[in-house]
Order: C-alpha cells, then structure tokens, then sequence
C-alpha cells in the first residue's frame, strides 16, 4: 500500500509531510513552542545531578538512595517513549501535547514540593512518564510544518533542544542549588510549562488521529526490556556489574524481554512497531550511527565535568561554565551545516562533523594536572563544532526517504535510540574509568621504592613511612592513576568517533542534488 493511501494494517496516521502546510499555519511560533517543549524534557535530564547532595541531607537518604532520583526519571522516559508514536496517532499531536506538558509541568511541582525520598523517586518517575513524548512530537511536528527542502533548519532547531538542554542542566542546577534550594531546579517548570501550554493551545495544529489496535503484549515486552536495560546501566557502576545478582538479573531479564518482543513483532498480525520502519535503509543505520554518536557525545560531556572537580579541585558552578562553551560550538556547527545541506552530500557533511569532533578528543588526550581551563574550554568548543555540524544531517537523513506516514513511530523510537545510547555510552565511560583507576593505582603502586630516599633525604623517608605519609602517597598515585584513566576514557570515545565514518557509506546519498527526496512508501 502506497503512502498516499494514507492507510495500513494499522490505520491511518496523523501528520501529512508537506502537505500538511496551511496558509493559516504559523511555522515560527510552532517551532518556538516544540522547541520549548523539548528544551523542558532534556533539561530535566541532567539538571538534577549536581544537586543530589544537597537533597541528599533534606530528604536524610543515603548515596545510593538517592541515585534513585535519577534513575526513575530514566527508566519511566525509556518505558514511554516508544508508545509516543500509538498515542500521537490514536489521540492526536495536539492533545498528546497537552497532556505531556501539564503532566510534566505538574509532576514538577510535586518534585519540589516534595518531603521524602519515596515521593520524590514516585514524582520524578511520573514526570517521567509525562514528558517523555515531548521530544520525538517535536520532531515529528518539526518535519511535517517544513518542506523538504527546510528539513535541514528544522533539524537544527530540534538538534539545539536536543542537545543544548543536557549540557545547560548542570550549569542551570548548580546556579539554582547555590543561589537558592535544590527545589528550584524543578519549579524552574513551572513558568516555562505554562508558556509552553499556551503555544500548543495557541498555535499547534490538531493533526488526524487513527483508530487502531494497541498491542499490549509487545508494548509490555519492549517496555520492561528498556526498563530492565536501564536499571542495569544505572545500577552497574555502583554494583560490581556481573559480580551482583542483581545487575545479573536484570541483563537476563533484559535480553529474554527483547528476544521475546522480537519473536512476537516477527509472528503479530499487528506489531507494536512496524517492520516498515527498519526496511528503509537510511532509517536503520540512522538508528545505529545516532546511538553510537549518543554514546560518545554524551560519555565524553559526562567525563570532564567530573574530571574538573576531583582532579583540578573546581566547584561544580565553576566546572560547569567552563564547559558551557560546547554549546556556542553546536549551535555554530549547526547553524553552518543547516545551510550547507541544500548543497553537499549528508554523508560528506557527517563525515567532516565527525573528524572535527575527533580533533577535540585527540585534544583532551592530552589533558594533565598542569593545565588551566584554556584546554578544556577549547576542546568543549571545538567537540561542540563537530556535534552540531553531524548531528542535524544525520537526523534530516535518517528521515529523508521515510514516509511521512511513518514519522510518529519513527520519531519515536530514533529519540529511544539516542537515549538508550546515551545510556550505553555513559556507563561504559564509568565502567572503563573505574577498571583503568585501579589497574593503574596498582601498576604505579608497585614502583614507589624508599631506596633511593634513604641514601638522599632519611628524614624525607621517614616522614614518607608514617601514616601521614603514606596517605600522601596513595593520595598521589590514585590522582595520577586517575588522570591516565580519564585520558584512556579519550582516546577510547577518538577511536569510535574514527569508527562511525566507514559506515556512511551504508547510507544512502541525501542533500544537494537529492534534497527534495520524498519518503518511500510501506505497507
């Protein structure tokens, strides 16, 4: 069944492409609103980490308690994400839309109103929940009030939602926790969800809805996988991986609950998600190069902060300013590249993004105690070049020759892929730093050797083997093992970057002479 049937075994879905542009439409205040909407959830993503001490005390939980503040947010935007795309077809965008930001900007409320660690893991997990439509909507949105040939600027709007609201999150939530109570950092919503509320009142288009048959099995099946998954890259760091029960438990748990979604999509009449989505071969490997870039941008932009706190002795306000910078460098990159794609191959321009972003992990290879922040600041800005310049056409290329009939799931599950790979890449960067730390404390451990001080300086040796002195010691040889260990981190994330070119030519050619390419159709 061709596209422009607008039907398939699963009904007609909302949202025509370019057909759906109206001389009443209003395309700068639409995106404006997603645009908001989208910055509202992935701020939330990372806002919350720097204050996790200060709500530690309130709240009287312990570390690993309060990891749960965290980890609920995650689990409950991975469980939901994927119904996104049944939902926005069977209610319609708009009233998804509604849903999602009072919900959001409810749940917020609820967050900083909060008086124990119970109601707020329950808060957040609703949030959650709430929000986790906003950002494939807004793409969706954004592809479908755009011609083709504007798909490209469309994508940089999205992409600077996308990635400017993780990378503001700490800076933002540190202001806010020092200046006033970490409650702020979610009433903080408050304002921006009413603002964000008006505009899809106001100006969004209601959007066709479809009556179809929801598939609770396969729902249930991804949605306790992608949960599971989560709980394991979450708790994994913190549990010895496979040497816990746990974590062994939940890759189990995981890996059967996706095996058996995979069966029942292959053998339903009527999947979850179709199979449409994955025959279209840009789609697919969009999926893959957007989750192992996920892995890398979202590793490498957890790293440094932390590096600049427990190496170089910066508060966590101080750490976050001077990585600020990689934003100008994305919202550079990706305003060059959105006016580039009328007229270069996507693969061409992803190519290049990626060996800018290369450039600046081969720079942070090179990072040592003796530095000041100019390194830091250079690379941030440099890497952010490189992810903006790569990011939007990946994403513009992902969706080229997708139908538009398709672009609610489709939207969907490419923002579960960035965030599953966000996920991966994080707790691999931890997972290697932790493993690098102690491999190297003790190699470095085995050449420290009195011998030499005791024919030189006897009191400097005997000072040196008093407690005092060797807790000096040990204190120099874990900074120095954990300076090899972030810069192995580096030159791990360089190699992929280097590892995700040779792929491109598995995409097909999109941009310049190809812009206008319209979506194939399904079935």
């Amino acid at each position: 069944m061709s596209a422009a049937a607008g039907t398939g075994p699963q009904g007609a879905i909302s949202g025509a492409g370019p057909a759906a542009l109206k001389a009443g439409l209003n395309v700068p205040m639409i995106t404006a609103t997603v645009m908001l909407t989208s910055i509202l959830q992935t701020l939330d993503n990372t806002i919350a980490n720097v204050a996790l001490p200060r709500m530690q005390g309130t709240l009287s939980a312990t570390q690993d308690q309060m990891a749960w503040v965290l980890t609920s947010y995650i689990v409950a935007a991975a469980i939901m994400t994927p119904l996104a795309g049944w939902l926005a077809g069977r209610f319609g965008r708009k009233q998804l839309f509604v849903f999602s930001v009072i919900g959001f900007t409810a749940t917020s409320a609820l967050c900083g109103l909060a008086q124990s660690l119970g109601q707020i893991v329950l808060f957040r997990f609703l949030q959650g929940l709430s929000g986790a439509a906003l950002m494939p909507m807004s793409q969706a949105v954004l592809f479908d009030i755009n011609p083709p040939e504007r798909h490209g600027r469309a994508m940089a709007a999205w992409g600077q939602a996308a990635l400017l609201g993780p990378m503001l999150g700490p800076v933002v939530g540190g202001w806010l926790t020092d200046h006033y109570t970490w409650r702020w950092i979610f009433y903080i919503n408050l304002p921006l969800g009413l603002i964000a509320l008006a505009g899809v009142l106001v100006y969004m288009p209601k959007g066709a809805t479809r009556v179809s048959r929801f598939d609770f099995t396969g729902f249930s099946l991804l949605g306790f996988a992608l949960a599971m998954l989560q709980l394991f890259l979450d708790r994994g760091p913190t549990q010895d991986w496979f040497g816990s029960v746990e974590i062994q438990a939940e890759a189990g748990a995981a890996a059967l609950s996706f095996y058996l979604f995979v069966v029942h999509t292959a053998t339903t009449r009527d999947p979850f998600l179709r199979a449409s989505l994955f025959r279209d071969r840009n789609y697919l490997f969009g999926n893959i190069f957007i989750f192992v870039f996920s892995m890398v941008m979202f590793g490498s932009l957890t790293l440094v902060p932390t590096m600049l706190q427990e190496l170089l002795n910066y508060p966590v306000f101080d750490a976050g300013l001077i990585t600020a910078p990689r934003g100008a460098g994305i919202l550079l990159g990706m305003l060059a590249v959105s006016r580039l794609m009328k007229y270069v191959d996507s693969r061409v321009l992803i190519a290049s993004g990626l060996g800018v972003g290369a450039v600046s992990l081969w720079q942070m290879t090179g990072f040592s105690a003796q530095m000041d922040g100019r390194p830091t600041l250079w690379s941030s800005v440099v890497q952010g070049f490189g992810i903006g310049f790569s990011y939007v056409p990946a994403a513009t290329a992902a969706f080229t020759t997708l139908s538009p009939l398709l672009r609610n799931e489709g939207t969907a599950v490419f923002n579960l892929s960035r965030n599953i790979g966000s996920s991966v890449g994080i707790a691999i960067c931890q997972a290697l730093l932790t493993r690098n730390r102690q491999i190297l404390h003790s190699s470095l451990a085995a050449h420290i050797v009195p011998y030499h001080l005791d024919a030189h300086d006897p009191a400097m040796a005997a000072a040196l083997a008093s407690s005092a002195g060797r807790f000096a010691i040990d204190a120099r040889v874990q900074a120095q093992a954990s300076w090899v260990a972030y810069v192995d981190d580096y030159q791990f994330m360089f190699y992929l970057t280097l590892a995700l070119i040779p792929m491109l030519v598995l995409m097909r050619r999109t941009g310049g002479s190809n812009e206008g390419m319209q979506g194939a159709p399904i079935d």
